[in-house]
């Protein structure tokens, strides 16, 4: 009954506000680019993201990532610096998912003083092994391996990605499975993970805290200064709370909302049911870090709660999120929690 409730609901949330009748006439197409490690994403013909695979990131990204009616939302730096963006979190770039402390390595922060950390682990792209365009629907599958400073291999990944094309809203889905290949993994509590994105300076949280950014040549400016010029972000989760006070709590979908120009923007990241320790904390940062962390509790409670979450030798684990994109109109609760709803009966 609840499923079928839930499904009923979508349905009319895609006639209804999104004004049609199942996105058929949406086409989303791949491009598979070998030689520029990436592959490009469209619906429709227009350019929504890349799967990449670039040196010196140390892990698969979603990277650009622009709303349906072309504008990115996700930062430039390091790869593209903007004027008037950030210049912090090197390692944080585009969509990704990775951890911070896999049997003591460092993936989520490998990277971030501008080349490759002693302690830092990798997750590297082996090969594309589905693309599937569709109407209204198109499905990239992914294989990788999650290595140690070594080189050792700790852990195989098979990704999923399901672009779904709802007019001016678009969803990626992202299933990620790690199997374990050298025995037991420990995935030891630590805020630093899991699955990030970091936005443009325009989504970003209005702050008082005083900044160097990059001026038009993309280069740190010379003085500090205090600026919300064009910064329109806010966090709003699932269970009621807001701004900056996200941070640290837990919730089943949360949605940052503003304006890039005069387009209104949401994007909204759901976890599911199925995940470990749903509904998962969020390590959801003013200054553009957008992140789900089921893995990490420690810092988040003040040290009530430890997740030392470790995968038996042999044995899989799946994490399951949907990432939102509207332009044109900020989401309601209604519009997400149908949304949300759907993602959770889907997988």
């Amino acid at each position: 009954m609840k499923r079928t409730i839930v499904l009923i609901l979508f349905l009319v949330y895609t006639i209804l506000i999104l004004g049609q009748t199942g996105s058929q006439s949406q086409q989303v197409t791949f491009v598979n680019k070998e030689s520029e490690k990436k592959v490009d994403v469209f619906i429709d013909g227009k350019l929504i993201t890349s799967y990449c695979w670039l040196e010196n990131v140390y892990k698969p990204i979603l990277y650009p990532v622009f709303t349906s009616a072309g504008t990115e939302i996700t930062r430039g730096f390091p790869l593209k610096p903007r004027a008037g963006e950030r210049d912090d979190h090197i390692h944080q770039v585009g969509i990704w998912l990775n951890y911070g402390n896999v049997n003591g390595f460092d993936f989520w922060g490998n990277g971030s003083t501008g080349k490759r950390s002693p302690n830092g682990g990798e997750v590297k792209h082996l090969k594309i092994d589905e693309m599937k365009n569709g109407a209204g629907e198109g499905i990239l599958v992914t294989s990788s391996s999650w290595l140690d400073p070594s080189g050792k291999k700790l852990l195989a990944e098979k990704t999923e990605y399901h672009f779904l094309a709802k007019g001016p809203v678009y969803i990626i889905d992202r299933i990620t499975t790690l199997t374990t290949t050298n025995g037991i993994v420990s995935m030891k509590d630590t805020k630093e993970g899991m699955f990030g994105i970091r936005v443009a300076r325009q989504l970003e949280l209005p702050s008082k805290e005083a900044l160097i950014l990059l001026d038009k040549d993309g280069k740190p400016g010379k003085e500090k200064m205090v600026t919300n010029e064009g910064v329109t972000g806010n966090y709003r989760s699932s269970e009621g709370v807001t701004g900056e006070d996200v941070w640290s709590t837990r919730a089943g979908w949360m949605d940052l909302y503003g304006t890039i120009g005069d387009e209104k923007i949401s994007l909204v990241v759901c976890d599911h049911p199925k995940n470990q320790s749903y509904p998962t904390y969020w390590h959801a940062r003013g200054y553009g870090l957008f992140a789900a962390n089921p893995l990490g509790a420690n810092d988040f409670t003040k040290g009530k709660e430890v997740i030392n979450f470790s995968i038996p030798s042999g044995q899989s684990v799946t994490f399951r999120y949907r990432v939102i994109i509207s332009s044109g109109v900020h989401l309601t609760d209604n519009e997400i929690n149908a949304l949300a709803g759907e993602f959770s009966s889907k997988y």
